[in-house]
């Protein structure tokens, strides 16, 4: 059997999992789901540069944001699988914001992060009662929240020596950004899966970003994961969001693989078949002359 060397050059058997995968089904269908997500989430990471080598030469270190949703375990999941097959060579630290919410099981990832020997930081910020004060009852409360949210993980990836921030939106979240931007926002933008932030000191990266949802609430069942409802903006109805999830679905329903052909066209833009004159000189376009 093959052999590798581990940190502390112990042998390592090549076909080991990570223990989170101990107890994992061991039939096709479970081994064809996995195969395919970890595909693509290093086509993700090989297309789109993500492992960045650290600025002072040492191993980069991410902080991957885990909320408890079927999205955020899978993210961590895949990630770790990658790193024990030698296929990531970055360090990983799990983080939690719990932000307050009523009943939040505050014991649920902690636990689980111990059994399985991730590396993690939880961090207690009571943004829940900002958002709910600022925020009237019948507006979204998913702009402000992200915010807030967003800019306490920026800091706890400095405090952590972090180069990246890493967030588990998927195809479908990518798909629905842009069709809220291109519907509410008259623009052609989504979110993107790697970019440095405002602040030009951290990146933000998006590895499920050819990943399916579809696939990932089938891998989280399979894993058992304890996933935790959102009770803030998940508790909302009539989003946007959530109408331009349902014509997604619809449009896939009708025309199967239609998902697919959108998250590919976003990869190949012809900004002279487009109206951005920024993108795109107009102006100085014209036939060649003829000559005599």
């Amino acid at each position: 059997m093959q052999m590798r060397e581990d940190a502390a050059d112990a042998p390592v058997e090549l076909d080991a999992c990570h223990p989170m995968f101990r107890d994992a089904p061991v039939g096709v269908e479970f081994n064809k789901l996995r195969k395919r997500l970890l595909r693509q989430m290093r086509e993700a990471l090989d297309t789109f540069g993500m492992v960045v080598p650290h600025r002072g030469g040492k191993r980069p270190k991410w902080l991957v944001g885990l909320s408890g949703s079927k999205d955020s375990y899978g993210l961590i999941a895949l990630l770790l699988d990658l790193q024990w097959r030698g296929l990531l060579p970055v360090d990983l630290l799990a983080c939690n914001l719990d932000q307050g919410q009523p009943n939040f099981p505050k014991h649920i990832l902690p636990q689980w992060l111990d059994q399985n020997g991730i590396a993690h930081r939880i961090e207690y910020r009571d943004t829940y009662s900002i958002v709910t004060d600022k925020v009237a009852e019948n507006a979204t409360y998913c702009a402000l929240c992200s915010r807030l949210r967003r800019g306490h993980l920026y800091r706890i990836a400095r405090e952590e020596g972090c180069d990246a921030l890493v967030l588990g939106h998927h195809r479908e979240d990518i798909l629905e950004t842009f069709f809220l931007n291109l519907f509410h926002g008259g623009k052609l933008a989504t979110m993107p899966p790697k970019l440095v932030n405002d602040a030009g000191d951290l990146m933000v990266l998006r590895p499920l970003a050819f990943c399916a949802e579809g696939d990932l609430a089938k891998f989280a069942e399979h894993m058992a994961f304890p996933i935790i409802p959102c009770d803030l903006c998940g508790s909302q109805d009539g989003l946007q969001r959530n109408l331009m999830k349902q014509m997604i679905s619809d449009i896939e329903q009708r025309m199967p693989g239609r998902k697919e052909t959108m998250i590919r066209a976003m990869g190949h833009i012809n900004p002279s078949h487009m109206l951005d004159t920024g993108l795109f000189d107009f102006a100085s376009l014209a036939p060649n002359s003829k000559t005599d």
